[in-house]
């Protein structure tokens, strides 16, 4: 096998920390040694071993001469854990082939130049899109401070998300709302609208048997209209309302009911979404699923907040009355046009799923 083979092996092994290792990246590492797997591991859940640790464990004295092939940087700090870098060090590793360089500034680079001064030859960059890809979230919040937005949204053929009077169950099948579990299932925060929240008084929980926690449920909530009783108050994990409301009863009341109460700067429309963002990055959330209405969903791709937009298409047409997918400032020239990036298109059942990426410039 090549150095790529088994690089990808240890891609593969990443996602098995999927549902368990955030607010720290996914990471797989693998040890060969003459040509033979000696060793494998991934970080599962934060605070417990890293995947280098879990690696060296499995390997016990085999992994002296042997080659770690390691999907992130490994850290060179004390955090939770010790630093991994020193790890293999110790371990006495020949050679080390890193996937990605990591983006926290507290590593960047200097777990490779630890290992390096400590005579182990580094490679870096192998499979590198491969590895970004299987942390957008992280990668962006240590950039930027805030996690990787996804807006979902349901739709019927002629681009309907609920009949007038806001009825939705079910625009889509079984099996694309399952997939919809694999997306809450990975994200830390799942952001709602009061309107939603009221009129379809969800769960918003993921319920998938590998989902050890749920995500933060965030309802933006510019009066604080929801009601005490409300489902998603009476589930497992915690519950974010995000007002500008400075009512101190219903806040006393969402308070009792298990919610916190956040009061941050309005804006002429409403709840700032970005400051939002900034307090869900400072809370360690990478990835946010935003599952709201059309205005909402359409707030945050107008304000150019959003990474990716997952629509899933039903086989079938709501009429003209229905509500649309998303409300979005009207255009004059077609130069003016929300653009859209295709990644992938999916069939789960009848319904299609589309990923879309927004382009910039608008």
């Amino acid at each position: 096998m090549t150095d790529a083979d088994w690089m990808r092996e240890a891609l593969g092994l990443a996602e098995g920390g999927r549902y368990g290792a955030a607010p720290n990246p996914l990471v797989g590492c693998l040890l060969v040694r003459r040509g033979v797997r000696v060793g494998t591991g991934f970080h599962r859940r934060a605070g417990e071993p890293h995947a280098e640790a879990n690696a060296l464990a499995e390997a016990g004295s085999r992994a002296n001469g042997a080659t770690a092939y390691v999907t992130l940087e490994p850290c060179a700090h004390h955090g939770r854990t010790p630093p991994c870098a020193d790890a293999l060090i110790a371990a006495g590793l020949r050679r080390v082939v890193v996937a990605m360089e990591d983006p926290n500034p507290r590593v960047a680079g200097r777990g490779i130049e630890r290992l390096r001064n400590a005579g182990i030859v580094v490679e870096c960059g192998l499979e590198a899109a491969s590895a970004a890809a299987l942390n957008p979230g992280f990668i962006k919040r240590m950039r930027t401070g805030r996690p990787y937005v996804r807006v979902k949204m349901a739709q019927s053929l002629d681009g309907r998300s609920a009949l007038a009077d806001g009825e939705s169950r079910w625009i889509t099948g079984p099996a694309a709302r399952a997939d919809v579990q694999l997306w809450r299932g990975r994200s830390q925060a799942i952001v709602t609208g009061i309107g939603t929240a009221l009129a379809d008084d969800p769960s918003l929980t993921v319920r998938l048997p590998e989902a050890t926690e749920q995500p933060m449920r965030v309802v933006l909530d510019r009066q604080l209209g929801l009601s005490p009783t409300a489902r998603l108050l009476a589930e497992p994990g915690e519950t974010l309302v995000v007002t500008h409301s400075e009512d101190r009863a219903r806040t006393d009341a969402l308070i009792a009911s298990g919610a916190e109460v956040l009061c941050l700067r309005a804006t002429p429309d409403g709840v700032d979404l970005g400051a939002v963002l900034d307090e869900l990055g400072r809370r360690e959330c990478n990835e946010a699923l935003v599952e709201a209405g059309p205005r909402l969903a359409g707030a945050f791709i107008a304000t150019g907040l959003v990474d990716e937009i997952i629509v899933y298409i039903a086989p079938h047409l709501l009429g003209n009355g229905a509500r649309p997918v998303f409300e979005l400032p009207g255009v004059s020239r077609m130069d003016e046009r929300f653009e859209l990036e295709l990644l992938d298109v999916q069939a789960f059942g009848p319904d299609l799923r589309l990923r879309l990426r927004p382009l910039a410039g608008r």
